[in-house]
């Protein structure tokens, strides 16, 4: 007997097929559906659209399951994109990946899922959901591939109707199911480019959105050592492509980003990757988003990252509305305007927030 109808987003890749093929094997009515949502310069070049929905179909065919598409561009353009660009012309890095988890996979899909008589929609994200108790988000059991970073957007409803059947598993167990499978995918590399858009060269991409602005690349005493091409194509910490050669006096350690200075359109750059300009205490967020609906509390001593995979850092919070101030117990490095500061407590997403400053 089916313990419920599960639509679940099939991406072509190889996490999403072994989430359909656990799915199918633990008794659930599975059906998949594939997503496009970029069609500006859908072309081979960048996207493997046409690559993925063949693969897609490919894993659907070996198990049997339905394949439904569906088009959510103009959705995608206008709570994603938009967004994206904002961020970028405001000097700042934006992570597409947190807002389109929460208002295209788990809003737009889930809503169509459900109109679709679903109970439930799964992704092959590496996370895992508790629901004993209002829902709780928790971190997957291998942390080199969780993914909660992501989806600290999500909220009880999104979470109440989401699976995650990877949760438990690591990468080269779920590379082994697909390859026992007989899966096609089993050895194709994750994707890394931005959500839903592919990898492309991302200046030249950025830049038919956004005019460049170019100026000027100085230390922090006002020296100038170079040309940047455009404030919104550096990141905090960024060390690769900013075309600084020798400069007389400085020695020849490496160069990093350490402030963008918008007003006058400088590029702050330091030497070293220990450099004291790249370090900061504390932080300053925004845009609050918690997981079970409601902060906890005014003051709160937990866990955070400011990116993916950075080992989690104590810390403490103080919430003031929709403003959090989070003091590190230790200095963190290229803490990053636009990027997300994520909050734990032992294994629990409590939530998170947009970095300003």
């Amino acid at each position: 007997m089916s313990r419920g109808k599960v639509i679940l987003g099939l991406s072509g890749g190889v996490d999403s097929a072994v989430a359909a093929l656990l799915l199918k094997e633990q008794g659930w009515e599975v059906e998949a559906l594939f997503m496009k949502n970029w069609e500006e310069d859908d072309d081979a070049e960048y996207c493997s659209a046409a690559e993925d929905l063949a693969d897609a179909r490919d894993v659907a065919h070996r198990l049997g399951i339905p394949l439904h598409t569906m088009n959510f561009s103009a959705e995608y353009w206008d709570r994603v994109f938009r967004y994206f660009l904002e961020e970028y012309k405001a000097g700042r890095t934006p992570n597409p990946d947190v807002l389109c988890n929460r208002e295209i996979k788990f809003k737009a899909f889930l809503d169509h899922a459900l109109d679709m008589g679903a109970d439930y929609i799964a992704t092959g994200h590496y996370a895992r959901v508790d629901c004993n108790h209002g829902c709780h988000l928790l971190k997957a059991e291998d942390d080199n591939k969780d993914q909660t970073y992501f989806l600290y957007m999500l909220g009880q409803h999104a979470l109440k109707h989401s699976l995650f059947p990877l949760g438990g598993h690591s990468k080269p167990q779920v590379r082994e199911l697909a390859r026992q499978a007989g899966f096609a995918n089993y050895r194709k590399k994750d994707s890394t480019g931005i959500c839903f858009i592919g990898e492309r060269r991302f200046r030249d991409f950025l830049s038919t959105y956004l005019p460049a602005n170019p100026g000027e690349i100085q230390t922090p005493d006002g020296q100038v050592i170079g040309e940047h091409q455009g404030l919104m194509y550096y990141t905090i910490g960024q060390r690769q492509g900013l075309g600084i050669g020798g400069v007389q006096g400085t020695g020849e350690a490496p160069w990093f980003v350490a402030q963008k200075d918008l007003e006058n359109n400088r590029l702050i750059a330091v030497q070293g990757h220990d450099h004291p300009l790249l370090f900061a205490p504390s932080l300053e967020a925004e845009q609050l988003h918690w997981v079970a609906g409601q902060a906890p509390g005014h003051e709160l001593r937990c866990q955070a990252r400011c990116r993916h995979r950075q080992p989690l850092q104590d810390c403490e919070i103080s919430i003031a509305g929709d403003h959090m101030r989070v003091v590190f117990k230790q200095p963190q490095r290229a803490i990053t305007p636009g990027q997300s500061v994520v909050l734990y407590q032992g294994q629990e997403c409590l939530g998170g927030g947009i970095i300003r400053s």
